[in-house]
């Protein structure tokens, strides 16, 4: 890039090699003189670069060429994008200069600005500064707005192409053409008002507590916006008109609405809440919801949950079905079912069942798919035996229209963060990128994993110190933990629900309260007759020669053989067989602990 020293050869200012109009200005705006101004955009801190000069003048007149800069202003400015008096991607020095510079932008304007802005958007787009200091004019014409960026006044500007106009005849022509736009009561009007009440939003002083529910707001912006549209599509489905809607809690309505956000906007969700929340009535909600989309829907649960679902779908005319006329038609099935290629599941011919049919699966107790186990494969690579992750993942989830997944489960992590990254895997179509857009997070591994480091090191020095500090914790998992859970999972506790749900509480009732435990202790254990290490030691005692035939070869080729195999392997049947009674002692000791 040229010295910017150097003389320039021509009018063009281009705000990179030709000049910046920013210094124009700077060097022609005098003392006394009158501007007149055309730009879609007016910010505060073009003002401040050019504030020293812009005080001195004796009046501006300043047209808008965009009315929408206008008519979108919002008073009660909740619209982060509307009248951008303020430039986005501004330092945090600069932000908290903001009130102070737009206090002295408004007492400027009040004293020598006029503010005219078009009515029509398509009238008039061309930008102009034309300057007029006793007698003599000064024109510079282009495509720069009245922001730093179109001034060329920061490091990162806007290439423009503006033209200093150094013909008399078209100079005084311009100033004639820019008078009759603005004296042109049906092609503009006077929006001075309106932008100095804006700067006195921006100048005012707010209360604490403003700030903060204006925080909270901007935090949980998408997700409100979200909700209040999803809000209208309910009501467009009749989802509101259905029994099982009205059967349900106001806790559990809010459920709903969140989790069909989440299956709309991240393809899945894990349902948390704690036990006796009422997940199941929550779930069938969501199910009743894409069904009235017809779509279909596969519910998976474990055998012995079987019940619990299957008195919904109306085709099995269920006494007990108290949503009869909601007409449930969704597909049952077991977790089991997963494994099998074969046999039948009441009507369903699972030899002929097309797994990848399904735009919802609705897993129960999900946590049991915390596990990302690997399919059972021959030497040549071909499947013998899917396990039921990878079959769930590979055949019902990848393959066919896409699925949104909705898991419920009390304990979605049992042992380590990996059993909630598997969970997600399903919903993500194990793909670690899938929440870039939505959700900022680039790598659904690396935040899990780093999380997982955090918690275990955060437990080994509560350990040693005997202080677990919670908040230590906090702080260390990571912000990129918090807003992946805050996206795709919700999860509620009974004290969450009397707290924000004090008023519904009063008409539920209060939840059941478990009967403190009575701990009793043998007089074995009070006497100090038989503890229970003195047990587990008797147990390891046990010999069970009937599992150790090998202690009983007396013939050398056989002996001979257990020392090759041991050799060669490093393990033989005498591991085996101890091994084997290893195990039987732990049975003896787990069945005497849990009996009376």
């Amino acid at each position: 890039m040229p010295n910017q020293n150097t003389p320039l050869k021509s009018g063009i200012r281009d705000n990179y090699n030709r000049g910046k109009v920013g210094d124009l200005l700077k060097s022609e705006i005098e003392e006394g003189s009158r501007l007149s101004i055309v730009s879609a955009y007016f910010t505060i801190n073009a003002y401040e670069a050019l504030q020293q000069q812009l005080n001195g003048i004796e009046r501006l007149r300043l047209l808008f060429g965009d009315p929408d800069f206008i008519k979108s202003l919002d008073p009660s400015n909740t619209d982060k994008k509307t009248f951008s008096i303020t430039e986005t991607g501004l330092a945090l020095s600069t932000q908290l200069q903001q009130k102070p510079l737009a206090k002295a932008c408004e007492e400027w304007i009040k004293n020598k600005v006029d503010i005219r802005s078009a009515k029509d958007a398509k009238l008039l787009h061309g930008k102009m500064y034309h300057i007029a200091n006793n007698g003599t004019e000064k024109v510079i014409m282009g495509s720069a707005n009245f922001t730093r960026r179109g001034l060329g006044l920061t490091k990162n500007n806007n290439v423009e192409l503006n033209l200093v106009v150094d013909s008399e005849r078209d100079r005084e022509d311009l100033k004639a053409w820019f008078n009759e736009i603005w004296d042109d009561k049906e092609l503009v009007e006077d929006v001075k008002a309106k932008v100095i009440a804006r700067l006195k939003q921006i100048g005012q002083d707010y209360a604490p507590e403003l700030i903060y529910y204006k925080t909270l707001y901007e935090l949980f912006r998408d997700e409100i916006e979200t909700r209040k549209t999803h809000d209208q599509t309910l009501e467009d489905m009749h989802l509101y008109d259905t029994k099982i809607w009205n059967t349900l809690y106001g806790y559990q309505k809010d459920g709903v609405k969140s989790v069909i956000a989440r299956l709309l906007r991240h393809n899945g969700c894990i349902l948390a809440d704690s036990v006796g929340l009422g997940k199941t009535y929550t779930a069938l909600a969501v199910i009743k919801f894409f069904e009235l989309r017809n779509e279909r829907i596969l519910v998976l649960c474990p055998k012995k949950l079987n019940d619990n679902w299957s008195k919904y779908p109306a085709q099995n005319a269920h006494a007990n079905n108290e949503f009869l006329d909601d007409k449930f038609s969704y597909t049952l099935l077991s977790h089991t079912d997963l494994t099998r290629n074969t046999g039948k599941v009441g009507d369903i011919d699972l030899a002929n069942f097309k797994w990848s049919s399904f735009n919802l699966i609705v897993i129960d107790e999900s946590h049991n798919f915390r596990n990302d186990s690997k399919p059972v494969q021959d030497k040549a690579g071909n499947f013998i035996r899917h396990s039921r992750y990878s079959r769930l993942l590979e055949e019902v989830i990848k393959q066919g229209p896409q699925t949104k997944v909705l898991m419920l489960s009390a304990t979605p992590v049992n042992t380590a963060l990996t059993d909630l990254r598997n969970q997600i895997y399903l919903m993500t179509e194990k793909r670690e990128d899938a929440f870039r857009e939505s959700l900022g997070i680039s790598n659904i591994k690396s935040v899990i994993t780093q999380a997982q480091r955090a918690f275990k090191k955060w437990e080994e020095e509560s350990k040693l110190n005997h202080t677990p500090d919670k908040t230590k914790l906090l702080s260390e998992l990571g912000t990129d933990l918090f807003q992946l859970l805050a996206g795709v999972s919700i999860a509620r506790s009974r004290k969450h629900i009397k707290t924000f749900y004090a008023e519904e509480m009063k008409e539920i009732g209060e939840f059941p309260i478990p009967e403190k435990p009575e701990n009793r202790h043998p007089p074995t254990d009070l006497n100090g007759q038989l503890s229970y290490k003195d047990l587990a030691d008797q147990i390891e005692k046990f010999e069970l020669s009937i599992y150790r035939p090998s202690s009983y070869v007396t013939s050398a080729a056989a002996k001979q053989r257990l020392a090759e195999e041991k050799e060669k392997l490093r393990f033989n049947q005498a591991d085996r067989e101890r091994f084997l009674i290893g195990m039987m002692q732990t049975n003896f000791l787990k069945r005497l602990e849990s009996s009376a």
